[in-house]
């Protein structure tokens, strides 16, 4: 398949891509997209047959649910069966922007986008590129992150590239996405609502909201056979570099001089290896590290905004360099320190070690 590259920005939205590319989805096609979170590989909603089209362009297991986004409030009425007043409250506080809601859905949404399930994920994006699409489309557009499955999510339309490209029709490129982790994920179908993926938006924003929210438990551990994620798609591998990764947790300088030892052991054998580690704590590595060790610093401690948006690029750069060991720091579960945790402990495969 030769697959349709165009390139633009929020401020300069081309119009006459927007038209190809929503032709293309009302025809059951696939388009990657930027979102303000991550890039979306996005095909029709209510259209079964281009549902498939995305897990099999991911190689995604068909039971993960598919995401719907929708430009506008009158777009989600169709697609479920009632609103919660928990879920308007939501909405009127959090969209458009990083906020997936679960709904039971109605008879119109294919179970071949819900992963079988009688609930329907939508949200609706707050991106100029975003939402341009979905009004030209006309329908509601299922997008899950627009990677390979179980590779880290795209936050660069040269990631999507490098992943889709010859797999699906079109792929807008609209540069870097603004905050680099997958939206929040809250289960209005039960009360107290439950957080079923930690985000941008965080528990305690939300309980500025609503009176009481509480979060899957199984989200930040190991899952076991008595602990399981309500999302079926937190069950699987997710944002995984191809080189074998492990997570340091304790005091920073004891962390830091773990890190220098196995880095260096390891790039004494001949490994590729790097580090992951943040702006306040770069200094412990230089000048002790080999100097075939590469040092990558995810950012600002006291702005964890920053780390969130280059952790997938990091990854991803630590891929294109071909690295076989990544050893890095963990970071402060508060506010969205729980997002980021999050997906580096399933980046990791939960393999911190504790000092």
């Amino acid at each position: 398949m030769d697959t349709l590259i165009v390139k633009m920005n929020s401020e300069n939205i081309d119009n006459e891509s927007i038209k190809k590319a929503g032709e293309i989805i009302r025809e059951g096609g696939l388009v990657a997209f930027p979102t303000e979170t991550v890039y979306g590989l996005g095909a029709n909603a209510l259209n079964k047959e281009a549902a498939k089209k995305i897990y099999a362009a991911k190689g995604r297991p068909s039971d993960n649910p598919l995401i719907a986004h929708i430009a506008n409030e009158e777009m989600l009425k169709p697609l479920v069966k009632e609103i919660p007043e928990v879920a308007k409250k939501l909405m009127d506080a959090f969209w458009p922007g990083p906020m997936t809601l679960i709904f039971n859905k109605s008879d119109i949404v294919p179970k071949d986008t819900t992963g079988g399930l009688d609930t329907v994920a939508i949200r609706m994006p707050n991106h100029p590129i975003a939402q341009a699409l979905i009004k030209e489309a006309g329908v509601s557009i299922a997008a899950p992150s627009a990677n390979l499955s179980g590779k880290p999510s795209p936050t660069l339309g040269e990631h999507v590239i490098d992943d889709m490209d010859g797999r699906i029709d079109m792929i807008i490129d609209g540069g870097m996405v603004g905050m680099g982790l997958e939206s929040t994920i809250i289960d209005v179908t039960v009360e107290p609502p439950m957080i079923l993926r930690p985000g941008f938006i965080t528990k305690e924003m939300l309980k500025e909201v609503i009176d009481q929210v509480e979060t899957d438990k199984a989200i930040l551990t190991k899952p076991t056979d008595g602990l399981r994620p309500k999302a079926p798609g937190m069950k699987y591998r997710h944002y995984a570099p191809k080189a074998d990764f492990r997570m340091y947790d304790g005091e920073e300088e004891k962390v830091a001089n773990e890190i220098i030892k196995v880095a260096n052991e390891k790039d004494s054998q001949g490994y590729v290896t790097g580090i992951l580690t943040s702006d306040q704590n770069k200094h412990f590595y230089e000048g002790k590290v080999n100097d075939g060790v590469v040092i990558v610093s995810l950012g600002d401690l006291d702005k964890p905004e920053t780390i969130a948006n280059h952790l997938f690029k990091a990854l991803r750069d630590f891929d294109k360099m071909e690295a076989q060991f990544i050893f890095g720091e963990t970071f402060s579960r508060k506010d969205v320190g729980d997002a980021i945790m999050n997906r580096l402990t399933k980046a990791a495969g939960y393999n911190i070690i504790n000092l």
